[in-house]
């Protein structure tokens, strides 16, 4: 695999202001990147491996990639190169939350109590291998079908952090992706060509979320810069009056 040596700047300067923004990556951190296989995820790893080797944010940090194995029957083989042809060697995790979340409590809304048990493992592992930082791939889409997600479904005008400390782990949670629309991590991951892994859950695309994803492109052909509005509205916020507590 040999990835394509074009300017990306148009991504790196987001995250950049993201970082800085937010104060999310500081001098010596150690940050574990929460490895789903998918385009997020995928994209997080290059872009923070480059940010760090080029040394874009004036000082160094340390990377450690994570995935947890989740019990579904999927090949990780592509992902585990690609993470190695970046130089790091990809931490796999045994877990058995697809057998607790469809077989032995079958939920029928599985994707709360999934999250729940994905997040308590993967910042402990990420403490036990000596992180401070657990970065997850969340992009800007993201952080707006929440707040609207928070609105509709909890009465809450809120979104998630872009940085919160999780006191029981002792480790801080941070979304480096969070200026960056998914239109964009589309366009660059089918331009560089990274290896994305086929999601295997039985509920997936067939969420709430996607209900909302639908909501918010319908509100962006009408009012098409509400990605900006919205980035405008996370540079002026504050805890009390925009961001969540709780990562949904």
């Amino acid at each position: 695999m040999s990835f394509k040596k074009k300017d990306n700047q148009v991504y790196y300067n987001p995250i950049r202001r993201a970082v800085l923004n937010h104060q999310m990556i500081q001098p010596g951190d150690k940050v574990a990147i929460g490895m789903s296989g998918g385009k997020d995820s995928t994209s997080l790893l290059y872009f923070l491996d480059m940010i760090s080797k080029q040394k874009r944010l004036g000082f160094e940090f340390e990377i450690v990639p994570i995935t947890l194995a989740m019990g579904f029957d999927v090949d990780i083989a592509p992902m585990q190169a690609f993470v190695e042809e970046l130089g790091y060697t990809l931490d796999v995790v045994p877990t058995n939350i697809a057998q607790v979340v469809f077989d032995i409590r079958e939920e029928r809304s599985p994707c709360s109590l999934c999250a729940k048990l994905r997040r308590g493992i993967l910042y402990n592992r990420a403490k036990e291998l000596g992180c401070n930082k657990v970065a997850l791939g969340h992009h800007l889409d993201d952080a707006i079908e929440t707040y609207f997600m928070n609105f509709f479904f909890h009465g809450q005008l809120a979104s998630f952090e872009p940085r919160s400390y999780l006191s029981k782990t002792d480790i801080t949670l941070i979304r480096p992706l969070l200026y960056i629309e998914e239109k964009e991590i589309i366009r660059f991951v089918k331009r560089e060509e990274l290896p994305v892994i086929f999601n295997p859950c039985p509920v997936d695309k067939k969420t709430k979320r996607e209900e909302i994803k639908q909501v918010v492109t319908n509100l962006s052909q009408s009012y098409p810069d509400i990605r900006e509005k919205f980035i405008m509205g996370m540079e002026q916020g504050t805890t009390e009056n925009f961001w969540t507590k709780t990562s949904v």
